[in-house]
């Protein structure tokens, strides 16, 4: 039932007869955070009740796990991450010379793991790879997002900005509809934010779990019934990278919590 609330709601969102709004200013982004209730609110702020914080302690014993033929742990090349990954998630996507293109904090793992660990790399959305991603990113709650400032960047962030403006599947929606011209209002009960990427992975309570930025472009992109790119795929690279690169400026804030 509710998804064909949700349905009939996003219909009458792309076929009212409103004035689309232009592509948010700097001054005027928002952390999704602002968008909360103040029980989903008050679930984020104490660490305690935070239940994406089980994922955090998991990634920390991970962290200091040796793995692989190499027989090597994260800590063994990066040592305490509190202060050598400090910063690091906040300017993730990043341009990976090797590959000549961006790659996410998960891909980014699976290359250390794969290249340093000699370790089999780890399935996306899998509870290590969360858990590792979550780690990582903790470690720069409160640090501002710098991602996409590297002029190499600059054609994929274009690309990932073509794709948010993009209409695709059945509903003929492109992300900018919702999340550009029609923040601040809501959807089937539920808030509609600004996409502003500030705690990924973050736990969202629909899921009763933690999840990427990738599951959750996944998961609009089947709500106007569109055909949902691969995990790992460019073009979910390029909007990652693009949504990161808008929110340049804002804290992180991982684990974030969201309905």
């Amino acid at each position: 039932m509710r998804f064909w609330r949700t349905i009939m709601v996003v219909t009458l969102v792309a076929t009212a007869p409103v004035l689309l709004a232009s592509e948010i200013t700097p001054a005027a982004r928002r952390s999704g955070y602002t968008f909360m209730g103040p029980d989903t609110r008050a679930m984020q702020d104490d660490d305690t009740s935070n239940p994406g914080m089980l994922f955090v302690l998991d990634g920390e014993t991970l962290w200091g796990k040796k793995a692989g033929s190499a027989g090597k742990a994260c800590a063994d090349c990066h040592g305490d991450a509190r202060s050598s990954m400090k910063g690091v998630a906040a300017h993730y996507p990043a341009f990976d010379k090797a590959l000549a293109r961006p790659v996410t904090l998960d891909q980014r793992i699976n290359l250390c793991r794969a290249n340093h660990q000699q370790a089999t790399p780890l399935p996306y959305e899998s509870r290590d790879l969360l858990a590792l991603s979550a780690f990582v990113a903790h470690q720069s709650r409160g640090v501002a997002i710098s991602a996409g400032d590297d002029p190499q960047l600059k054609p994929f962030v274009e690309q990932g900005r073509d794709l948010f403006m993009q209409r695709e599947g059945q509903l003929n929606l492109a992300c900018s509809n919702c999340h550009d011209d029609n923040f601040d209002k809501r959807l089937a009960g539920a808030p509609i934010t600004q996409a502003q990427p500030t705690g990924y992975p973050l736990y969202r309570l629909e899921w009763q779990t933690l999840g990427s930025l990738e599951r959750r472009l996944r998961s609009c992109m089947n709500g106007v019934r569109a055909q949902a790119y691969d995990y790992g795929a460019p073009e979910l690279v390029a909007l990652e990278l693009y949504l990161m690169s808008r929110a340049r400026g804002l804290p992180m804030e991982t684990p974030a919590v969201r309905p």
